[in-house]
């Protein structure tokens, strides 16, 4: 599994604005949808709320790859 460290500047981070700084999603609706659509783990559980605030360490998995919060 890949892993690709993204530097936030201000904590906490919500998980459609994190989504969006990763560059994994073009803007909040396509963020949206993949949240809802179970594509979206926090941590390695599911996660359907596009406002769960993101801290350091946190890890999001999107398909095989993890985005860590650093």
């Amino acid at each position: 599994m890949a892993e690709t460290y993204v530097t936030i500047r201000e904590y906490p981070i919500k998980l459609g604005q994190f989504l969006k700084l990763a560059e994994i999603v073009q803007d909040g609706l396509e963020a949206k949808f993949m949240i809802l659509n179970g594509e979206i783990r926090v941590n390695d559980l599911d996660e359907t709320r596009r406002g769960r605030k993101l801290v350091k360490s946190d890890r999001v998995q999107v398909g095989d790859r993890v985005y860590i919060c650093s």
